[in-house]
């Protein structure tokens, strides 16, 4: 099976932090250049290194906030993960994906205390109309270029429309060369594609003749997504002075888990 990375080597240069050297493939490729990284692998990757950083039995990752601090090079890089407030019940840790004498992505995640809830559990977000395998393959996402939109599969809801509409997305990829990916980190590392399944503009990179790059993710969790389809019920908006915004509740097969934002810098294409 192939992968979206190769782990290189781990250090501990210092008490309590992780220094992880990694090498992206073609199946890590962004769309909006070809000698960049696609956000989506890189969000699942630094999940990883996020979940795996000193796991504590009774918490759980309920929200990570990814900030892109420019272009993200495929080229070799780091992950820096240490924590920045430990704490029994509540904690939050941090991953910095550096790359070229630059950081490229800061991604920080809340840690909380788990327990049994289960009497007063309820949600508002309702499940999807549509499973993944009652609907028809949906290729025009393939439109857009790049060796990370080639890993994946996809489907989409009949309602779908620019603006607003219900994709289910999978891929065959392996996170980490060799290493088993867990659900969790699968799903995650598919989110950001949340910014082009109903883009305002239609679907392909000929057609545009504006750009809308997301600048931040951020991914919020109710409860672990588990299976290997993640539903994105997205809406997109734009402003009128330059900037949007990408709005998401996320499926897994049993239902929503939680949710996803992605701010966005608006401008002409480049001539």
């Amino acid at each position: 099976m192939t992968a979206y990375y190769k782990f290189i080597k781990r250090e501990q240069p210092e008490d309590g932090v992780s220094l992880a050297h990694y090498q992206p493939t073609k199946h890590a490729q962004g769309a909006w250049n070809e000698h960049e990284q696609h956000m989506a692998p890189a969000t699942g990757l630094l999940m990883a290194e996020l979940n795996n950083y000193a796991p504590q039995a009774n918490m759980r990752i309920a929200r990570i906030s990814l900030d892109i601090l420019g272009l993200i090079p495929l080229d070799d890089f780091t992950v820096t993960t240490r924590c920045i407030r430990p704490g029994k019940t509540i904690e939050l840790i941090e991953a910095v994906m550096s790359s070229r004498g630059r950081d490229a992505i800061i991604a920080r995640a809340w840690r909380l205390m788990t327990q049994d809830t289960s009497e007063i559990a309820g949600l508002e977000d309702q499940p999807a109309k549509y499973k993944p395998e009652e609907l028809p393959v949906w290729e025009d996402m393939k439109g857009w270029p790049g060796g990370f939109i080639e890993s994946v599969r996809l489907v989409a809801a009949p309602d779908r429309r620019e603006g607003r509409g219900m994709v289910w997305i999978t891929n065959d990829v392996e996170m980490v060369e060799g290493v088993p990916t867990d659900d969790m980190v699968h799903l995650l590392g598919m989110v950001d594609t949340a910014n082009g399944v109903v883009p305002r503009l239609g679907l392909g990179l000929s057609k545009l003749e504006w750009m809308f790059p997301n600048t931040d993710l951020q991914i919020h969790m109710h409860r672990v997504p588990k299976g290997r389809w993640l539903g994105i019920e997205a809406v997109q908006q734009y402003g009128d002075d330059g900037i949007g915004l990408t709005s998401a509740v996320l499926h897994d097969i049993y239902g929503p888990f939680g949710r996803s934002e992605q701010i966005l810098t608006i401008r002409p294409m480049p001539r």
